[in-house]
């Protein structure tokens, strides 16, 4: 069983932690092309389909919030739009297997009729098939949640985290609850998940990217913890936590990369500089994981750190 924390930390306090030990690991950012003066961000790690490692990517114009999902292949260094992979009219991608197949998802906005640049609401939606080009939409959220993952348990059951907002309270929480069938996640279901308790600040923020099986049962969750400064300046760090499934037990969070660990680059805003909005990790063999994160709002990057996953196998 884990021991779950009683009090949650602020995210100056997690990253004063992670400060003293994160080590002098250095990232590096990802180069795209093919999509003209637009930028590539918040990306999943790459999957394979159809024997190839893809990557999909959120692409957008600098200057506004309507988005793309594109997918992408590496040629020669760099990452290129893979010819005829659907596009989609969504933001944040995320993608997990599930029972012998891709669940794929982003989140759907909504924009104001008469303003373009103004989003009314969002929610998350999810697409299934065998292959990127066989996906079929299947399910959508509750409108105003985004986070909402998925995870393959094994036994025949399927994890699902979500992110209910301003509940408690708080402006946003983790929850967790269970299905036996991709048919079953509904709004109602997600809406009805039970919640994470003492993870957030009630006025700081987070959410599940993506959601990792470990040996032992337990499972790693990759996602990100957020506060706000009275400027309304964000700030996005990339954390982890550790879920037992069968005690529904979390253990604390700890951040794990930070903006001044990648190169130095644009942001879509001056609000915006300090966002990492972790997007997969790569387990390595020997200790190591990859991280893929979104930087800034503006570019994709990636880091090698030690794998974050190992203490909660032991």
């Amino acid at each position: 069983m884990l021991a779950s924390a009683e009090q949650a930390k602020s995210c100056r306090e997690l990253y004063e932690e992670f400060l003293v030990k994160r080590g002098n690991h250095q990232g590096e950012k990802l180069i795209f092309s093919g999509v003209g003066t637009r930028d590539v961000y918040n990306i999943t790690a790459p999957f394979m389909d159809d024997g190839e490692p893809v990557i999909a990517g959120r692409v957008e114009d600098r200057d506004k919030e309507a988005s793309e999902i594109m997918f992408f292949v590496n040629r020669q260094g760099e990452w290129v739009p893979r010819p005829g992979s659907p596009v989609f009219v969504l933001q944040d991608p995320f993608v997990s297997f599930v029972q012998g197949e891709i669940v794929f998802g982003g989140v759907e906005v909504y924009f104001d009729a008469f303003d373009p640049h103004f989003v009314t609401s969002w929610r998350t939606v999810f697409y299934r098939g065998k292959r990127i080009g066989d996906l079929q939409l299947f399910a959508k959220g509750p409108l105003t949640m985004k986070d909402i993952r998925l995870v393959d348990l094994g036994n025949g059951r399927i994890g699902v985290f979500t992110r209910p907002m301003m509940v408690e309270g708080a402006r946003a929480m983790i929850g967790y609850t269970e299905i036996a069938d991709l048919s079953e996640l509904t709004e109602e279901v997600i809406d009805r998940a039970e919640l994470l308790r003492n993870q957030f600040l009630p006025e700081e923020w987070g959410g599940a990217n993506e959601a990792h099986m470990l040996s032992n049962g337990i499972i790693g969750v990759l996602g990100h913890v957020a506060r706000m400064e009275n400027t309304n300046i964000r700030h996005y760090y990339p954390m982890t936590f550790a879920f037992d499934p069968a005690t529904r037990t979390h253990s604390r969070l700890k951040l794990i990369a930070s903006r001044d660990m990648f190169p130095e680059g644009p942001a879509k805003r001056p609000d915006l500089e300090d966002v990492l909005f972790s997007g997969g990790l790569v387990r390595i063999e020997g200790g190591s994981a990859r991280i893929y994160t979104g930087v800034s709002d503006a570019e994709a990057h990636t880091i090698v750190i030690p794998d974050p996953f190992i203490e909660y196998e032991q």
